[in-house]
């Protein structure tokens, strides 16, 4: 078995890993879409949302409850990806470690 001392360094290095892997998911953009692509929804893997794009054919007042529920629904679409993307970036840290069944980082 290892040294407690030696333990604590790796423990060290794990927790600056997942830092930096939880500052760099703010670096990762996913786009979620709803309506054929009638509405974008742009987000970073942190969930984030950094821009909304509606195509000007469903501008009409007539439209408005269309035009919402396609937002919603492209706005869960990018959230799903962050998600998506969020969790292959921690798993590139913690893929060489072996986890016991069922715990999840970060703590």
């Amino acid at each position: 078995m290892q040294n407690l001392e030696e333990i604590m360094n790796m423990a060290q290095n794990v927790q600056n890993e997942l830092q930096k892997a939880q500052a760099n998911l703010d670096n990762i953009e996913v786009e979620g879409k709803s309506g054929g692509g009638l509405v974008t929804v742009k987000a970073t893997a942190k969930g984030r949302i950094v821009a909304v794009d509606v195509d000007e054919s469903l501008l009409q007042p007539a439209e408005k409850q269309v035009v919402e529920d396609l937002i919603v629904a492209a706005f869960n679409d990018a959230r799903a990806k962050a998600d998506q993307a969020s969790n292959e970036e921690m798993s590139k840290l913690t893929s060489g470690m072996q986890l016991p069944p069922g715990f999840k980082m970060p703590f």
